[in-house]
């Protein structure tokens, strides 16, 4: 999968297991406190390629431009 770059995956991606799920199991700790106290570096932020293009905006705007 591919992620955002942040604190998470600059201290993780190089000793991360290479196959799904077991990093899953082994960061749940970590994304769990993470997301407890709002940080979003150190969450995996699971992006697509085409990341760079999405738009900031409210989502009914964009669902609307998505279904439009």
């Amino acid at each position: 999968a591919r992620a955002l770059a942040n604190r998470f995956t600059d201290a993780y991606s190089a000793a991360a297991p290479v196959a799904y799920p077991a990093v899953h199991h082994l960061t749940a700790p970590i994304r769990a406190a993470a997301a407890r106290l709002g940080d979003a570096e150190a969450l995996n932020l699971w992006a697509g390629t085409g990341f760079a293009s999405a738009v900031p905006g409210p989502a009914a705007g964009i669902v609307a431009r998505l279904t439009g």
